[in-house]
């Protein structure tokens, strides 16, 4: 774990830098350029190549990462440490929803704090995002795909089309939950006794 981590610090300190660099000719090239870019443009004729010849273009090469960085993706989001706080809360296993609709929730081993999703007609790569209101968000960026932990249930959402793809799913924890929100119903938030009803 510890190697990841320090593996994606590097990453994020080299990249722009490697992005950056420039050849030591490109570097003096550059600097020519805006002694002229402050003067009166001048408009010129190219004369062609002689023929049989090419005329030579300068080629800049790719900066080369080091094989570890080239490994990682690139599109994946940067988990912190809150994100990870919130993986380890991620209910795992079959949980069965309803209309008889299902979603494996399975822990990606190559990446730690991320999650593969999976059920008839989908399949996301999610990660954790945090919420103000505590429940747990997971996310597919890409695909706009959203799945939501709450304390009794479960939901996963296609947030381009505006549809829940499940709902209703619960993992055992969570039914033990809902069925002790029915047997024990927390209070009512306006109390309508003695209001003449």
């Amino acid at each position: 774990m510890q190697t990841k981590t320090l593996l994606t610090v590097l990453a994020c300190a080299v990249l722009p830098v490697l992005a950056h660099a420039q050849p030591q000719s490109d570097k003096k090239n550059a600097k020519v350029q805006a002694k002229t870019a402050h003067s009166k443009p001048v408009l010129k004729a190219k004369a062609p190549a002689p023929s049989g010849q090419q005329a030579k273009v300068p080629v800049r090469a790719a900066p080369v990462l080091p094989a570890a960085l080239a490994a990682m993706p690139m599109g994946d989001a940067h988990l912190g440490n809150n994100e990870m706080a919130i993986a380890e809360r991620v209910h795992q296993g079959h949980l069965a929803c309803e209309l008889g609709a299902s979603v494996r929730v399975e822990a990606d081993a190559s990446r730690p704090g991320y999650f593969n999703l999976h059920g008839k007609g989908f399949r996301y790569h999610m990660h954790p995002v945090s919420t103000s209101t505590g429940a747990i968000r997971l996310e597919d960026k890409k695909a706009g795909a959203v799945w939501l932990q709450l304390a009794n249930k479960s939901m996963l959402m296609d947030q381009n089309k505006g549809r829940r793809i499940a709902d209703e799913c619960a993992h055992p924890e969570q039914m033990a939950f809902a069925q002790d929100m029915k047997n024990n119903p927390p209070p009512k938030l306006f109390d309508t006794t003695g209001m003449g009803r």
